[in-house]
């Protein structure tokens, strides 16, 4: 007797109902009929229908908590502040003359009559260059306007205020800080880009962060992306599958992708800190500035690689996985040897995917704190790393460390630092999605 299956035709029955009252019966296998199929095509139009709005609210929300973000971070990168100086602006400009009508030539008068030979070496690295002859009209007017002037930021305010209520700012100004010049101020400049950390807000940058952020990615890429891509190629293109001890390591990989990030950070410490503390300072090769101390950028840089490691395989994995069988076979067929196959054959069409999955890794792994807060980043640091050996910050952790200051100045420079972290993942990402499309037009 063959299957069939029985499609209601109404909820409800009376006496002496027989089956083909109530249902409409149709073999198994065969399409519905008539009043069935109408009712699984609008069953499956609602389905679709719920689908839909479920995609266009979550969309909708997504978009709404990325405005919102984008909002409150602009809101407190510029604004008005209110600025006092210790050397009024007419003693050294002349009566009705501003710092900024000066000459070069005057301006480097004015710092070398009132400041010691060190301090002049100190502002010019803090613009990155070697001496204060190669600063332009802007940044001597700057290092005039903080070192000899004593510039200090006595309040700040948000955007939004400062857009909708500046006659109650400048009237609180004029009671609380009768001395102080109320100015419009953008805390993201170039100059914010290039100068390290400072105890100051108006005078603290990120470039330590920065650069620290930059060489320990370059440095994870460099250990992360052969081990992650060579593990895909070893678990898809040769590791028996049918193996217990392959079917753990796979199992395994898909575990720790799912692990959270400070229990890497606990790793790190305990492995490359502590445990591996001689090499990863140094000491092992002749540097002796750590004394043994492992809280560097090497020690850093692997403990990002372990976290994203497990990423990379996974999505490596899926690119290889997705190349037709029958391009291995046809490589097999002209007598290509395996290594030949997967080398010039299965990787080059894998490649937009297994870079695309790389990159995005990348871009998480740029944006962690909390495994290098655990290994030793510092959250003040003033000299540039120098090498895999350095003392080290991130860019993350500075954000972090400028949140917890009471100052509401160092919440406006941490926005800004937010803003230049956005720009780097979104450049990343970016930069994922053009090297997909460009290599998938070229294979």
């Amino acid at each position: 007797m063959s299957a069939e299956q029985f499609i209601p035709k109404r909820p409800t029955e009376t006496a002496g109902d027989t089956p083909e009252d109530l249902y409409d019966i149709v073999p198994d296998g065969a399409l519905p009929q008539g009043e069935a199929m109408q009712k699984q095509i609008a069953g499956r139009r609602t389905v679709g229908s719920i689908g839909r709005r479920a995609f266009y609210s979550s969309l909708i929300i997504g978009i709404i908590a990325l405005l919102a973000l984008l909002y409150n971070l602009v809101n407190s990168m510029n604004g008005l502040v209110a600025r006092e100086f210790s050397v009024a602006e007419e003693r050294l400009a002349g009566p009705g003359n501003r710092i900024e009508d000066l000459d070069e030539a005057t301006l480097l008068s004015l710092l070398g009559d009132n400041l010691s030979a060190s301090q002049e070496r100190r502002i010019a690295r803090s613009f990155g260059l070697n001496s204060l002859d190669e600063l332009d009209q802007v940044q001597l007017v700057e290092a005039v306007r903080v070192n000899v002037m004593k510039e200090k930021v006595v309040a700040s305010w948000n955007m939004t205020p400062s857009l909708f209520n500046r006659s109650g700012i400048e009237q609180q100004v004029a009671e609380k800080y009768p001395d102080a010049k109320l100015e419009w101020n953008w805390w993201l400049t170039p100059r914010f880009l290039v100068v390290p950390m400072s105890s100051s807000p108006e005078l603290a940058g990120i470039r330590t962060a920065i650069l620290g952020s930059l060489y320990m990615i370059l440095m994870t890429m460099l250990m992360a992306i052969p081990i992650g891509v060579g593990a895909a190629i070893y678990l898809e293109e040769y590791a028996d599958r049918n193996t217990w001890y392959n079917r753990i390591i796979q199992t395994n990989i898909n575990n720790l992708a799912g692990v959270p990030s400070i229990v890497y950070g606990i790793l790190g410490l305990a492995i490359f800190v502590q445990a591996l503390g001689y090499w990863t300072s140094g000491q092992a090769f002749g540097f002796t500035d750590n004394q043994g101390n492992g809280r560097t950028l090497i020690s850093a840089a692997l403990t990002i690689t372990l976290l994203i490691l497990p990423l990379i395989i996974i999505n490596a994995q899926e690119a290889i996985r997705a190349v037709p069988n029958s391009l291995r076979q046809a490589s097999y067929g002209l007598g290509a040897t395996k290594w030949q196959t997967v080398w010039n054959q299965v990787l080059p069409v894998a490649f937009p995917g297994i870079l695309t999955g790389t990159i995005l890794a990348m871009s998480r792994a740029i944006g962690e704190s909390a495994p290098l807060i655990l290994v030793g980043a510092s959250t003040f640091i003033i000299t540039d790393p120098s090498g895999p050996f350095s003392k080290f910050t991130a860019l993350p952790i500075q954000i972090f460390n400028w949140t917890a200051r009471p100052q509401a100045e160092f919440r406006h420079i941490a926005a800004a630092a937010s803003i230049v972290l956005l720009i780097l993942l979104l450049s990343l990402n970016s930069l994922a999605i053009w090297l997909r499309n460009r290599y998938r037009r070229s294979i």
